[in-house]
């Protein structure tokens, strides 16, 4: 008896120390890039996690960084994962989107944003809803869409002077979440009698965090906020089939019409997911850019200046000065658009961007097995010193004579390749109105300086708040 269990204790032995080895080791046909593979089914996910209350690179990427180089590899939610901090290497992965990788993001974020959302989608799919898209917020519906933009700018902003102090992220989240969903669903916050975006919040709050699904944690409460709004949206999409309207005005009206069609290719499920994933993306992240430019705009006087005298010039030229703003206006505000490029590069409003490699793929003497995940790593880029001077110094001036609308090697604070962010242009459209209308009319000073928590995935501006009044006539 002793022997056989002796023999099945150390062939269980012999068993874990090879899973072990494998684990560590994983694997290839070439040379892995260095890194370790943290501790077995886990990784080094609980470092991943970890808050970050620096403005510099997350300490996760930054140490492996100095320890292993530019590209090193990890194990993250149970999935192996090269992480690149390396400008060629994200250029090349974003230009060989569907040829040698696809977009990936890791079971617990699909579970948040939903199986079907655009972000999983590939090929002819994924141009589809690009393009579904795009009609809402291409170039000549913004056009369109410019006054609407800076009516809500006024609105809030002549609201906030009759507060005693303002914090600055809810305030433009809420002005923002307001316009985006009037614009896709009709909806009025004012009207409802459920509030949407409340849902959203507690979506947000547990948007990064440790993926345990139990009652009391974060995570429980971020899938409980998307499980409530996808609720809203289904019963709002249901109503608007019961009573079509005779005139297209909200995306609603476009879906419900592709919905229709014989040949078409959405689903419900897909446009839920999608309608969920647009009004998270456009009030949270342009809001959290506004919160920092605001905070900017505190901290240096003489960007301040030149902001207002690009501003108060647009309005000088007019012939009437209370005329709103115009689309060759809004496309001449060359400053603006070097203090938005600058906002976005500190503010690194997407720090990962995830991929899978379909082929096995060498690159700078390393290989990147077939299957495996890789981590793009924005900030990396964007502070990094040989590439920024000063890189943790907010100097839109740095931005003179580079064009500023698309993505390069050096900056890709909206993505890049095919799958360039598509609502871009509408972040910077309501950006560069609310300044407009921000600079010349109000005069603001701050309360609270508040603090960013980052996390690996996104930066929360945390209790910054300012008193505004109006400018004197």
């Amino acid at each position: 008896m002793f022997p056989v269990a002796f023999y099945i204790g150390a062939l269980l032995i012999i068993a874990i120390t090879n899973w072990l080895y494998h684990w560590r080791n994983p694997r290839c046909n070439g040379v892995l890039p260095p890194g370790s593979m943290g501790w077995p089914l886990i990784g080094e996910t609980l470092r991943f996690f970890a808050p970050n209350t620096s403005s510099d690179i997350p300490p996760f990427v930054k140490e492996r960084m100095q320890r292993y180089g530019p590209v090193f590899k990890t194990s993250l939610v149970g999935r192996p994962v090269i992480v690149s901090t390396d400008a060629d290497l994200n250029y090349f992965i974003f230009q060989q989107e569907g040829q040698l990788f696809q977009s990936w993001y890791p079971d617990t974020f699909t579970e948040i944003f939903g199986r079907q959302n655009v972000g999983s989608l590939h090929g002819f799919m994924y141009k589809y809803l690009k393009n579904m898209v795009l009609n809402l917020f291409g170039p000549e519906s913004l056009k369109k869409m410019l006054p609407e933009v800076e009516q809500a700018s006024n609105r809030n902003l002549e609201r906030w002077t009759s507060q005693s102090m303002v914090e600055v992220k809810e305030a433009t989240a809420k002005m923002i979440f307001d316009l985006t969903a009037k614009k896709l669903i009709s909806y009025d916050s004012e009207k409802s009698t459920e509030n949407l975006r409340e849902n959203f919040v507690a979506f947000i709050q547990g948007l990064i965090s440790f993926p345990v699904d139990i009652p009391g944690t974060a995570y429980h409460k971020c899938l409980q906020g998307r499980k409530k709004a996808m609720k809203m949206l289904k019963n709002m999409l249901q109503e608007r089939r019961e009573k079509p309207r005779k005139v297209r005005s909200d995306f609603f009206d476009y879906v419900l019409e592709e919905l229709q069609r014989e040949d078409t290719l959405l689903t419900e499920a897909i446009a839920l997911d999608l309608m969920f994933v647009l009004l998270f993306a456009s009030f949270e992240t342009t809001s959290l850019a506004l919160t920092l430019a605001t905070k900017f705009l505190v901290e240096h006087p003489l960007v301040l200046k030149e902001l207002t005298e690009e501003h108060e010039a647009i309005i000088k030229r007019r012939e009437n000065p209370d005329s709103g703003l115009t689309w060759s206006e809004y496309k001449s505000m060359r400053f603006t658009f070097q203090f938005i490029n600058e906002t976005v590069r500190l503010a690194n409003i997407a720090p990962v961007i995830f991929r899978k490699s379909l082929r096995e793929t060498k690159f700078k003497g390393y290989t990147i097995p077939a299957g495996w995940a890789i981590m793009v790593c924005p900030p990396a880029v964007h502070l990094d010193p040989t590439r920024y001077r000063d890189p943790l110094d907010f100097n839109p001036w740095r931005w003179e004579g580079i064009d500023t609308n698309g993505a390069s090697r050096n900056f890709m604070a909206f993505g890049g390749g095919m799958r360039f962010c598509v609502g871009t242009d509408f972040s910077k459209v309501q950006m560069a109105v609310f300044l407009h209308c921000f600079v010349t009319k109000y005069k603001w000073k701050a309360i609270k300086g508040g603090d960013i928590l980052r996390t690996p995935g996104l930066q929360f501006p945390n209790g910054f708040h300012i008193h505004i009044s109006e400018k004197d006539k």
